[in-house]
């Protein structure tokens, strides 16, 4: 009995790689050499997997390589593809081919994403560990078949059965609606500032813009037209805010100081017992009361002087002045 358990261990192991060799046959249209590059791209970090070192078995090296790879690989098919195309239209091409959102796509289409090993089950609901996965599927097969054999994968398994490349090259993407649109939705404020516009060695003018959210700097985009530099401003902006969750968190600080401030009273409110009962009345500074100083003439003596000539009532005549009075006035009009 316990012999049977021995041989059924020992059998579990070569029945499980010989399922991971079929299916990878059937992703990659051959079987590997080294089986065992091929199950470190499919390990994610989630998992903590250690070597005898210590050190961490993941597919992050191979991560790195295969999206090297990537660029060279595609950038040649779409080179010789698209005779006589512009560096921009090439470059653009190539970024939709080889982009995370299109890479993840391709895992899932392909049934990558059902051989990746992680902890729990967010291999289902994450579109970026799909699509790290398969460009350390490249580079493992970079590893184990070289450099022709990334060619042949792409051109014969990716471009020819799942992607048109003709179609992904002219479907335009507006991203500068997307991060508009995107920054209605979360009511922060975004803006493109125009930094400078030289001419090339033709004389073409080019323009050069960059991103502002909530004051922050995003990114640059250089282009012929400003509506080309916005686009590549915005697409870079975009890729930013989906691999750096410490801009967006920045973006949201600035933008709850700002609200915060805006919701702030600028100044205190109106007092409304003085608004209904005004006081119109201006305190007028008393004037001083000039000192009362005493009139003195300086011919008459302090001592002799009588308040007859300041008298404000006439004094009484007696009957004799007046008598002598009117005898004058009769002698003198005699």
């Amino acid at each position: 009995m316990w012999v049977n358990n021995i041989i059924d261990s020992i059998k579990l192991p070569f029945r499980k790689e010989k399922e991971l060799f079929s299916a990878l046959y059937r992703i990659l249209g051959f079987y590997p050499h080294d089986i065992s590059l091929y199950k470190q791209a499919l390990l994610h970090k989630s998992v903590g997997r250690r070597n005898e070192k210590g050190r961490p078995q993941n597919n992050e090296r191979l991560e790195f390589l295969g999206d090297a790879v990537l660029d060279a690989v595609v950038g040649d098919i779409v080179f010789r593809h698209f005779e006589g195309k512009r560096e921009g239209f090439l470059t653009n091409t190539r970024s939709k081919l080889v982009s995370r959102e299109t890479l993840g796509k391709l895992a899932k289409e392909m049934g990558l994403d059902q051989l990746i090993l992680s902890s729990g089950h967010s291999n289902s609901h994450n579109s970026y560990m799909n699509g790290n996965a398969f460009e350390a599927l490249v580079g493992a097969i970079y590893l184990d078949r070289g450099y022709s054999a990334c060619m042949r994968f792409m051109e014969k398994r990716i471009l020819t059965q799942l992607i048109n490349i003709d179609k992904v090259a002219y479907k335009e993407v507006n991203f500068k609606s997307k991060l508009l649109e995107w920054s209605q939705k979360n009511r922060v404020k975004m803006e493109f500032r125009d930094l400078e516009q030289t001419r090339d060695e033709n004389g073409s003018p080019v323009f050069t813009v960059q991103v502002f959210i909530e004051g922050l700097e995003g990114e640059k985009g250089t282009g012929f037209s400003k509506k080309e530099s916005q686009q590549k401003a915005s697409k870079g902006t975009l890729q930013r805010l989906r691999r750096e969750p410490q801009f967006i968190d920045a973006i949201f600080a600035v933008k709850a100081d700002r609200t915060k401030m805006e919701e702030e009273p600028v100044m205190a409110a109106p007092d409304l017992e003085k608004l209904e009962n005004p006081d119109f009345i201006v305190e007028q500074e008393k004037a001083e009361e000039p000192e009362r100083v005493a009139i003195q003439s300086p011919q008459t003596p302090l001592d002799e002087l009588t308040l007859d000539d300041i008298s404000a009532t006439p004094r009484e005549k007696s009957r004799e002045e007046i008598i002598a009075e009117a005898e004058a006035a009769a002698f003198q009009d005699s």
